[in-house]
């Protein structure tokens, strides 16, 4: 090649310019995005493949029409089919051709046929989503590359060798290498448009993990909570007992665990001293807590805040979830790679990689994130290697995902160095699924048991007595309200948001509090706040709640009444009554069943709850025990018997659209979660000074990640409205700005119509109480 060709490859981008008018060139971006991909599976027999994907992800930017486009004379182009075909038919590296294939569009099908449909010329003729091939001719771009200094090298090992059938686990491994892909080429780029005079600006590194500091700092916590402590001396000794179970266990080798203890056993720090004396043990390199329920996210992230944060700094703790603001993702994509802020870019912007010690998340962030296909939400994967990842409440997984969703965190255990752990009061009996699992993932489901023998931790935390109402007896509203005015203190859990306001209503003079999730987090504090200051003075206090109290939110009634639900939903509220044992007599947990009979909808909770009441009628009272760890087990397995786990309609789908390698169907139908949401930003009255400040800074910066921030206390989550429903009239969108430019955004609202804030029921538009919600 000659020497002029040679200073003209000098020329190609890879993006436009920044704001200091500088481009990127396209070899460092290549050259940056390897390096770093590689680094992302340091200890992964892939790594080279990772390196190779990072180093033809942007292949096709060597095509002329590309550098046409990114001088805005050309558009609609396919920049990534290119790299995608040399990576397969060159260096037969199947998942570095899926993820470069994926790193706009999200990955596709892991099948020879659709594999084949990456031939240069086939997609030259016939597109499947329209584009034009910003350059048709391989050897070109090879040529352009290789002038730029760049040789690819195949690489020793690729992940899926020759073969091309599809399994859960080998899906798993090439979401793990398309993860280190796509957060590589986002940090790379990021970092080109973040320059200043110094050059790129990366964002900073998160600090590591010091689990030896972290756990000294941990135990010292609970030696100050040991001497404040109200609790009786029974609880104080089983949450020792557990601790040192804990500790104990934490030096066994990487895999699954469960940890099974009974609510209030101190089981939230419990299980992070495990995590942390593991980590410390076998050298990981995060915790991941995955919590089920958004309402008592923020009290445990505000708790490791407050343990780590003034020791660690700030940024020791992330906390992330879906006000996160990454919205549900359609297949869209910003092809054209320079300033165009489509919603995927966006997504992008704001999406976080985890690159933190301690992150605190959601079962829906993090789950769907393991079958998702989308780059945004597949960016943190790589994290998750060789870190410990702790399941709270784990009872909450729909029994129509247990088998894809165990087969995938087991092959998450056993190749990539982490363990999994699943702690609850009331541990589901996933052991009889471990053949099941084993088809898709050949460790299958054998956990081990931190508690030596849960059984005895129940036993000596007898703190309640329960009244069972006959499951065919009903009781108004108004014969609730009386009884609960009986009662100076009381706590009372129905199944919908429109059962809590009518039963609320009825008790209003009585002062009654209210708390469901159409409060914001900062209402939801202040009232739990209330609450435990009356509980404390020993004055008078009812609360009407919805299911949002029954997990990780401490408070001690003396009575509970709970309409008929779960099991677990009925353990978790007898773990809000009598809490510290510190009472006299035995804490009171009454289970009525309400004149309207209605649960959420989707199934499963029903379901359930029709569980809770056959075992009534056929076991009768005195065998209902809630302390019994073989009886809870005895009611999952009866529970997944009638709900035909391995015959879910939704379970089958799932397994089918594996066997096919169909990752987009594969993330459309893996929802915890079937509705979407959006996040509305709300006027409560204490903090309106904040809210106004949101609604001004939303105008001139639009969406960003210190906006989200600050605006978490105030942001309600709400089931996608329908287009004509009147909500829409109140609610302000917030924009992203970004380069200049606008980009219309639909997941983050702001309430404009301060009147619809109700100061006891929270978001209440007109004619709607988003009802079903809790």
């Amino acid at each position: 090649m000659g020497h002029s060709q040679t200073a003209r490859s000098q020329d190609y981008l890879a993006h436009s310019a920044n704001s200091i008018g500088v481009p990127h060139r396209l070899r460092d971006h290549l050259c940056s995005v390897a390096a770093l991909a590689k680094q992302h599976a340091d200890g992964c027999r892939w790594a080279d493949e990772a390196a190779l994907a990072g180093l033809l992800h942007d292949l096709g930017k060597y095509g002329d029409r590309f550098q046409a486009r990114l001088q805005g004379k050309d558009s609609g182009l396919d920049h990534w089919s290119q790299g995608a075909w040399l990576a397969l038919v060159e260096h037969k590296a199947v998942a570095a051709a899926l993820a470069i294939q994926g790193h706009h569009i999200g990955l596709q099908y892991l099948s020879k046929d659709a594999l084949c449909g990456l031939e240069l010329r086939k997609l030259a003729q016939n597109h499947p989503l329209q584009l034009d091939l910003s350059h048709v001719d391989l050897n070109d771009l090879k040529v352009r590359l290789i002038a730029d200094g760049l040789t690819p090298q195949a690489p020793e090992n690729t992940l899926c060798g020759k073969a091309l059938d599809s399994r859960l686990d080998r899906m798993l491994d090439v979401r793990m290498l398309f993860s280190a892909l796509v957060d590589a080429d986002f940090l790379d780029t990021e970092a080109h448009f973040n320059a200043n005079e110094n050059g790129k600006q990366y964002r900073q590194m998160g600090p590591e993990l010091d689990a030896d500091k972290a756990l000294a700092v941990l135990l010292n916590h609970v030696e100050d909570l040991q001497r404040s402590t109200r609790a009786a001396g029974a609880v104080g000794q089983v949450r020792a007992s557990l601790q040192q179970a804990c500790l104990h266990a934490a030096e066994k080798a990487t895999g699954l665990f469960t940890l099974t203890a009974p609510t209030g056993s101190g089981k939230t720090v419990a299980m992070l001293a495990f995590a942390l004396a593991h980590a410390r043990k076998h050298g990981l390199r995060r915790v991941v807590i995955v919590i089920p329920y958004l309402s008592i996210i923020e009290q445990t992230a505000e708790i490791y805040r407050d343990i780590f944060g003034r020791r660690f700094g700030d940024e020791y703790v992330l906390e992330h979830h879906s006000l996160a603001g990454s919205g549900a993702e359609q297949n869209r994509t910003d092809n054209e790679g320079n300033r165009t802020e489509d919603p995927e870019r966006r997504r992008r912007l704001l999406a976080e990689n985890w690159d933190a010690p301690l992150i605190v998340t959601t079962s829906v962030q993090m789950l769907e994130s393991v079958f998702s296909n989308r780059p945004s939400a597949c960016r943190k994967l790589h994290r998750l290697a060789r870190s410990v990842i702790l399941f709270d409440e784990v009872q909450t997984l729909p029994t129509s995902l247990a088998v894809p969703t165990l087969a995938a965190l087991s092959h998450l255990a056993h190749t990539y160095g982490s363990s999994v752990v699943f702690a609850t009061a009331t541990q589901p009996a996933f052991s009889h699924l471990h053949e099941t699992v084993r088809k898709h993932c050949v460790e299958g489901w054998r956990p081990r048991e931190i508690v030596p023998e849960p059984a005895k931790l129940f036993t000596r935390l007898l703190r309640v007595d329960v009244n069972w109402g006959e499951p065919e007896r009903t009781l108004s509203w108004k014969a609730i309200a009386e009884q609960l005015v009986h009662h100076p203190q009381a706590l009372c859990i129905v199944n919908l948001k429109r059962h809590a306001k009518e039963l609320w209503e009825l008790l209003q003079e009585n002062d009654a509090l209210h708390l469901s999730t159409n409060l914001c987090p900062g209402h939801r504090r202040d009232v739990l706040a209330t609450v435990r200051q009356l509980l404390k003075d020993q004055n008078p206090v009812r609360l009407i709640a919805t299911q949002c109290i029954e997990a990780g939110v401490d408070v001690d009634f003396p009575a509970v009444y709970r309409a008929y639900a779960p099991l677990d939903a009925i353990i978790q509220a007898a773990g809000r009554c009598n809490r510290e044992g510190m009472r006299t007599k035995l804490g009171q947990v009454y289970v009525f069943l309400p004149e309207e009979e209605r649960y959420p909808p989707g199934g499963g909770y029903e379901q359930a709850a029709q569980v809770t009441k056959m075992l009534f009628k056929r076991e009768g009272r005195t065998r209902m025990a809630l302390d019994d760890v073989d009886f809870i087990t005895g009611y999952y397995r009866e529970l997944y018997g009638i709900a035909g786990i391995n015959q879910h309609p939704k379970t089958r789908a799932l397994l089918k659209y594996i066997t096919a390698g169909a990752f987009p169907e594969i993330a459309r139908e893996y929802r915890l979660i079937e509705q979407d949401t959006i996040n509305i930003v709300v006027p409560y009255d204490p903090y309106f000074d904040e809210y106004q400040r949101l609604c001004e800074l939303a105008g001139k910066s639009g969406l960003t990640r210190d906006w989200i921030k600050h605006a978490r206390p105030l942001t309600v989550g709400w089931f996608r409205p329908k287009s004509d429903d009147p909500i829409w009239d109140s609610l302000l969108p917030v924009q992203q700005f970004r380069h200049g430019r606008r980009d219309t955004q639909e997941d983050w609202f702001i309430y404009a119509v301060k009147e619809h804030y109700h100061g006891t029921l929270g978001l209440s538009p007109p004619g709607a109480l988003n009802s079903w919600i809790a």
